[in-house]
Formats: C-alpha cells, structure tokens, sequence
C-alpha cells in the first residue's frame, strides 16, 4: 500500500510541474518579465493597463453600499493577523533551532506585488495588500504548524482532512503504531 500511494504522491508532483509549465506558458502571453522579483510590463501593455483603471472617486461612488457597511469588519481582521505573525514569527525564532527544524522563510509566503499593476486604483491596491497580508500570512503559520507536527506527531488523522500540509502524505497511518515509531526519527530528519 505504502509504495501505491508513493507513487501517487510522485504522479500528483509530476502533474503539478506540467501545470505550473502550462500557467508560464499562460503568463508570458501577458507580456511581462521578471527581473529581480519585480514583474516588468512593455509600454503598450502599460499604456492599456492604465486605460483600465478606474478612478477612485468613481469606484467608491459606485460601489455597492453593503461592500462599504461591510468593509470595516473586514479589515478589523487586521489586528489578530498582526497578533498572530508577531506570535508565530516568535515561536518559530526561539522552538525551532532548540528542535533543529528548519526555519520558514517569512518572505516566501508574505509577497506584495500588486501595487505594480497600473490597472488599480489605490484602494484596489490597498485591498489587494491586505489580501496578500492575510493569505500569506495564514500560509506562512500553517507552514510552521506543519513542521511542528511533522516533528511532534506525524500521525495521519484517521478522517480524512480537507487541507493537508506538505508534509503530511509522509507520516504514519492512523493506528499503525510500528510505522510510527520506525518514521518519527525519519520525519524529524526530513526538517
């Protein structure tokens, strides 16, 4: 059973590569370049780009009122967000050296790029920097939350969950006590 699902697992990465090669494929026919990390658009792109903005007082005129109503509660989120990254980013900094776990790259799941896109009025950009924030951030917890139970307990749940974490497909089955105990030192090892 083990080798299937490895196999599996190794067909899900094969099919995620020719994904990720199809979207390139998909991306370049958007006209941009990548340099340094920052997406560079040509100057026609960007001229019709910038035809597409819509101003700001019009898009604030003409939105929807319960969009507005709405809005604060949204961006109340901002201060458990904060919370959080203060409090992950301190448990990751003082627990994982102690356990030897690598640690996450902050900057790999927190990425604002959106701001450069001249089709967005600033309050677009504005909400496309707390969208960012809040899912990156979330990925970057989830992310050390994963590696501390990849270290801690990686036991697969005997349900199945929605969401798995990376690491998840390499822990022991739900029951299976022997393979526990052979794949915890491995498990640790692998961080």
């Amino acid at each position: 059973m083990a080798s299937s699902i490895e196999q599996l697992v190794e067909q899900i990465k094969s099919l995620q590569s020719q994904l990720e090669a199809e979207l390139a494929i998909g991306r370049a026919n958007l006209n941009y370049t990548l340099h340094s990390g920052r997406a560079r658009f040509e100057q026609e792109v960007l001229r019709a780009h910038k035809a597409f903005r819509v101003n700001l007082a019009r898009y604030v005129f003409n939105a929807d009122v319960m969009h507005i109503v709405t809005a604060p509660v949204i961006y109340s989120l901002i201060v458990p967000f904060i919370l959080l990254d203060i409090f992950v980013s301190i448990y990751q900094a003082v627990c994982f050296p102690v356990y030897g776990i690598e640690k996450v790259k902050r900057s790999d799941y927190l990425i604002f790029d959106r701001h450069h896109l001249a089709y967005l009025n600033l309050l677009e950009k504005i909400n496309c920097a707390y969208c960012s924030y809040g899912n990156g951030l979330l990925a970057y917890a989830r992310e050390i939350a994963g590696r501390t139970e990849q270290y801690w307990c990686p036991i697969k749940h005997a349900r199945r969950i929605i969401a798995e974490h990376e690491g998840y497909n390499r822990f022991a089955e739900f029951g299976d006590a022997d393979t526990f105990r052979k794949r915890n030192e491995k498990a640790r090892e692998e961080l």
